[in-house]
């Protein structure tokens, strides 16, 4: 199948397609929001979190609540180009499989 080589690596995790998932129909989520849907661990979702902001796809923001820091993510305008490439070539694919 030719169209394999039109998936993104970066997108190739699970927890990744998640987070991806939810930051593109979300202007931003927060660490704890992201934690608790995805229902994976602090160091799982920290070191998906830090790939895809080192590869540019998302951006991190962080301040405070008060006194308590919050941090939120949200997806770049190359990481949203970059997963819709990525969705369309996994529905190709499964379109040329059926």
């Amino acid at each position: 199948m030719s169209v394999i080589k039109d998936l993104n690596k970066v997108f190739d995790s699970r927890v990744r397609l998640g987070i991806m998932s939810a930051l593109v129909v979300n202007e931003s989520v927060s660490y704890n929001e992201l934690k608790e849907l995805l229902g994976i661990t602090d160091g799982n979702l920290a070191s998906h979190l830090k790939a895809l902001e080192e590869n540019g796809t998302i951006k991190v923001q962080k301040g405070f609540i008060g006194r308590k820091t919050n941090t939120t993510y949200s997806v770049t305008k190359a990481g949203e180009k970059a997963f819709k490439a990525h969705l369309d070539a996994l529905a190709k694919m499964i379109k040329e499989a059926t």
